[in-house]
């Protein structure tokens, strides 16, 4: 049974621990946003013992490239990436306190133990919806690494942030429920 819980981040692992797949959540607070070339930069810094441009304890990372803002608003078109592509990364990330990502697409085997292992989730936003989700975030500002351009890490105020969760704290995989399912039908 499917639910909507509304949370506010940062996330604690009570929060991630009550989530199941499917549950429909309303994420309110800071997000921060990169993509692959952003989270290449982290681990080597990690690797390296450095300290990171953001703490990303109990924080959400949402994997968005956005579109330049129009005049007045705070960011443009703001639709999900690929995951996959982070699958590398977010393992260790997550060893360090990551409690959420947002983005579209299957996570590998190793991704799913360590949000398991570790009390992290991830979540799924609706592709090809960048200029309805844009308008859940209120405030963005560019935080580390300008120079990737729409790579860039922000942080991003949101109110009720509209995602689903894929894979929770207990290994489960809303895609492999969904093939099961159709395969029973």
């Amino acid at each position: 049974m499917t639910k909507q819980i509304r949370l506010t981040t940062p996330l604690s692992n009570e929060d991630v621990e009550k989530l199941n797949i499917g549950d429909k959540v309303l994420l309110n607070g800071v997000l921060l946003t990169g993509r692959d070339a952003a989270h290449k930069r982290l681990f080597e810094l990690i690797e390296e013992g450095k300290e990171l441009p953001v703490d990303i304890k109990g924080q959400v990372i949402y994997f968005v490239g956005p579109t330049p803002a129009k005049p007045g608003k705070p960011i443009g078109s703001a639709g999900p990436t690929t995951s996959y592509r982070m699958d590398p990364y977010s393992p260790k990330l997550i060893e360090l306190g990551l409690k959420g990502m947002i983005g579209k697409g299957n996570r590998s085997q190793t991704v799913i133990e360590s949000m398991s292992k570790f009390k992290a989730v991830y979540f799924g936003a609706t592709g090809g919806a960048g200029a309805l989700i844009a308008k859940r975030i209120k405030k963005a500002e560019i935080v580390a690494y300008p120079d990737l351009g729409p790579e860039a890490i922000r942080i991003l105020e949101v109110e009720d942030f509209p995602v689903t969760v894929i894979n929770d704290t207990r290994g489960n995989d809303l895609y492999q429920e969904g093939i099961k399912r159709y395969a029973k039908e």
